[in-house]
This record gives C-alpha cells, sequence and structure tokens, in this order.
C-alpha cells in the first residue's frame, strides 16, 4: 500500500495540469478595465466613433457565436444571417406592441432560441456541406416568409417605433451600451461554456466525432445546444442591429453578408478559440474602415487576406501567437507539465523565477 503511495506521489510530482503556462489573473483585470473604459466612451468620443464600434461589437457577437458552432461543435452554419433577421425582427414586433426597442432586445433573444429547436430538427441530421447549404437555405426561406407578411412592411420592411421620444445623444450612447452589453455577454458565456463540462464534450467532438460517441459523450443534445445558444447570440446581435438602423429591411437583416463578415473574422483571428474572433474583428473592421472607398478593390484585399491567411496560417492570427509566445488569455483547455517543467512552474507559483 506504501509502494502504491509512494508511486503517486512521484507522479505528481512529475506530472501537472494547468489551464495555462501562465498566472491569467491579470486577464480578467485587464478585461475588466477595458469593459469600464468601453462603457465611458460616448462621455469621450464623437458619435461617430461610437457608430462604428456599434458595428464592430455587432460583428464581435456574430463571431463568437459562428466560433462556437464551427470552431468547437463541427457545425459550419452559412445561415446564420436568418437569426440575424429574425432577431431584428422580434424586436420590431414587440415594439409595435408598445415595448421599448431596448427592453425587446432581450425578448427578442429568447425567442430565436426558442425557434432554433424546430429549426435543429430540420438540419441536425446533416453534416458537413450539406448542412452549411441547409443551413442558408432555412435563412433565404424565413426571409421570404417575412417579405410576405403585409403587417411588418412586407419587402419594404418599417421604422422602428418608440425611439422618437429620445435626442439623438442619448438614443447613440443608449445603442452603444445595448450592443456593448449584448458583446460582454456573449464573450462571457462562451468563456463560462466551454470551461464546464459542455466544453469539455465539445472539445471531445472537435477533436474526434467517433471517439467522443464511443466515451458516452451525448453528441447530438450538446449540439443542439450550442445551435441553439448561437440562435440566441445572433438574434441578439440583429436587435441590436435594427435598433442602430431606427428600423427593418429585410434584404439588410437577412443579407448572407453578416455570415460571411462573422466566418472571415473567425479565420483571421483563429477558429476554436476566444481570442481569434477579438483580434479577428479588430482586422476586419481596420481593413473595412481603410479600405471602403476603394470600392472593387475592397472585396479583392479583403479575399485576398483571407487566403493567405488559410495557406500560411492555419491556426490564425491567433494561432501564430499562442505557437510561439504560448499565451491564452482564455484557457478553458488544459496545459500538461512534465518534469523539470513542473518543477519550476511550482518554483513560479511560490515567488521565485523558473531558471
Amino acid at each position: 500500500m506504501s509502494t502504491v503511495t509512494e508511486t503517486t506521489a512521484r507522479s505528481a510530482e512529475r506530472f501537472r495540469v494547468t489551464r495555462s503556462r501562465r498566472n491569467v489573473a491579470w486577464t480578467g483585470v485587464g478585461a475588466v478595465i477595458a469593459v469600464i473604459v468601453l462603457e465611458r466612451l460616448p462621455y469621450i468620443v464623437y458619435s461617430g466613433t461610437t457608430t462604428i464600434l456599434v458595428q464592430a461589437f455587432i460583428v464581435l457577437t456574430l463571431a463568437c457565436m459562428w466560433n462556437l458552432l464551427a470552431g468547437y461543435a463541427g457545425l459550419v452554419s452559412v445561415g446564420q444571417q436568418g437569426f440575424v433577421g429574425l432577431g431584428a425582427y422580434f424586436v420590431l414586433i414587440f415594439a409595435l406592441q408598445g415595448i421599448s426597442p431596448f427592453l425587446a432586445l432581450p425578448l427578442a433573444a429568447v425567442c430565436c432560441g426558442v425557434a432554433a429547436f424546430p429549426l435543429w430538427w430540420l438540419v441536425s441530421r446533416l453534416r458537413s456541406g450539406y448542412f452549411a447549404i441547409a443551413t442558408w437555405v432555412l435563412a433565404a426561406t424565413i426571409m421570404l416568409v417575412f417579405e410576405r407578411i403585409s403587417a411588418l412592411g412586407s419587402g419594404t420592411g418599417l421604422p422602428l417605433p418608440g425611439l422618437s421620444g429620445y435626442s439623438t445623444t442619448i438614443l447613440n450612447a443608449d445603442i452603444y451600451w445595448a450592443a456593448l452589453t449584448v458583446t460582454v455577454v456573449a464573450l462571457a458565456t462562451t468563456y463560462l461554456l466551454l470551461r464546464g463540462r459542455l466544453g469539455l464534450v465539445l472539445t471531445a467532438i472537435r477533436d474526434d466525432e467517433v471517439a467522443a460517441r464511443s466515451s458516452g459523450a451525448r453528441v447530438g443534445l450538446t449540439r443542439m445546444i450550442v445551435f441553439m445558444i448561437a440562435g440566441i447570440g445572433c438574434g441578439a446581435a440583429g436587435g441590436v442591429l435594427a435598433i442602430s438602423q431606427l428600423g427593418v429591411q429585410p434584404a439588410g437583416v437577412f443579407s448572407i453578408s453578416w455570415t460571411a463578415e462573422m466566418a472571415f473574422a473567425v479565420i483571421i483571428g483563429g477558429l476554436g478559440t476566444i481570442e481569434g474572433p477579438i483580434l479577428g474583428t479588430a482586422v476586419f473592421m481596420i481593413l473595412q474602415q481603410t479600405l471602403a472607398s476603394y470600392n472593387a478593390w475592397y472585396l479583392i484585399i479583403f479575399g485576398s487576406v483571407a487566403i493567405l491567411v488559410a495557406l500560411f496560417a492555419r491556426r490564425g492570427l491567433w494561432g501564430l501567437i499562442d505557437e510561439y509566445a504560448h499565451v491564452r488569455l482564455f484557457p478553458v483547455g488544459y496545459w500538461l507539465w512534465t518534469g523539470s517543467e513542473s518543477r519550476r512552474g511550482l518554483r513560479w507559483r511560490r515567488g521565485g523565477r523558473p531558471s
């Protein structure tokens, strides 16, 4: 018995498992400071800057949800614009009933999650390209349905009621804070989700679906939950879009360009990481604001950047940073320390510097 105990103790000294190679406590402090600074921006910068940031928050929320689907659940969807449009129209429907659009925003997000359940039933047995095409067809079908509803403006849409009593300054600030809140909630939810038991199942599915099933993981249920969460997040982003545009027009809120933008941000930043969509959204917004006046060259450069990253940085820009610096701002996996690495890590934790 003592021999087994000694062997176990030696193994514990030889191996150690942590969430990251570095202390990430400062990441949480930095995130809180960043949110506080962003919350104060409407008092500091002009409305044009906050308008750009609202668009960035929408793209980041969408990218976070698409990364959760494609990067972890293995569901490559090209129809997430369907939930963007649903979120926008749900906000419009609630606003037509006399509810403030800002109060209608969380209600619209919940409704999108409910709507995701029957939609998942339609596509749950599909994989790979079949799943992608099916989601695109569903999004197009949903748009056609709303275009036939005359009470919602048919193909031309309707202005959003309930915002006429706001001054322009206060309205712009409220829209900015709503977009910031949605983004922070989306990132926090993704982080907490991936650090829990569901995150372990998603990681197993991403690495090897067959092995995950053979280990007893409930792959179908997990994917359904992720699909519904992604629907809620994309619906919330669509609600912010409707409020920021002061109206809903079907061709705009159901545009496939939303899926293209979220996928671009994830691929550029890094698929399967929380940091990737953040970095990818920053690159996307910089390129968009810099190249918007170049007409066709704008899309050509975007495509060229995506191709170069896909060829020479398969894990995205954040993947390159992680590969050389071993930095994870939001670690959700585990790092195995072995041998002398573990002992150096223990000395570092106790205050000493590793040799």
